[in-house]
């Protein structure tokens, strides 16, 4: 299959689960997340904030602020993802580009970058290789370079986890894949 036709079947695995279900599934991801020892030993962390058909790791981010961690957040702007700091609650953010929310708080330095110790990365699909399907644009192509010394978890439903995807040379694995 290609890229965008694994999109497609990807999007209408989505489409067979109730939002019940998704939930679910996302909580038990989270549990996860939370009881790995690299979530445990981190002070710097950058997430993101869910579309409704991602996993929801909105319980990592508020977690992580409770436990005073720092918590970036991407904005688009332009091609790129810019970091920015998360300082909590609802009103630390706006709504942005492709309608996902963005935080409103300082830039994180792009020379800072070597001090995040642990990405969560979504994906439209992984596979078992840590290798990323995203949804085409490119914005986590260009992030996830600058992310060199940053341990990378994906996180996805069961269904998509798969075998194989597609790569090409500029694409850079996760180091884990959590579903």
């Amino acid at each position: 299959m290609t890229k965008q036709e694994l999109r497609q079947h990807i999007r209408a695995q989505k489409r067979e689960h109730t939002a019940v279900q998704l939930a679910a599934m996302s909580q038990e991801i989270c549990n996860r997340v939370l009881a790995s020892a690299t979530w445990q030993e981190a002070s710097i962390l950058l997430l993101y904030y869910p579309l409704s058909d991602e996993v929801d790791v909105r319980p990592l981010i508020q977690q992580a602020h409770r436990q005073s961690k720092q918590v970036l957040l991407p904005v688009c702007k332009g091609e790129e993802l810019e970091l920015r700091l998360y300082e909590g609650g609802e009103t630390s953010l706006k709504e942005g580009a492709y309608g996902i929310m963005e935080p409103t708080g300082p830039l994180f330095d792009v020379r800072q970058y070597l001090d995040i110790q642990l990405a969560i990365i979504p994906g439209m699909a992984f596979d078992k290789a840590g290798h990323r399907l995203g949804r085409g644009k490119g914005y986590y192509d260009r992030l996830l370079p600058k992310l060199a010394h940053t341990r990378l978890q994906g996180v996805c439903f069961p269904f998509q986890l798969l075998d194989e995807i597609p790569t090409d040379q500029h694409d850079i694995p996760v180091h884990e894949v959590i579903s």
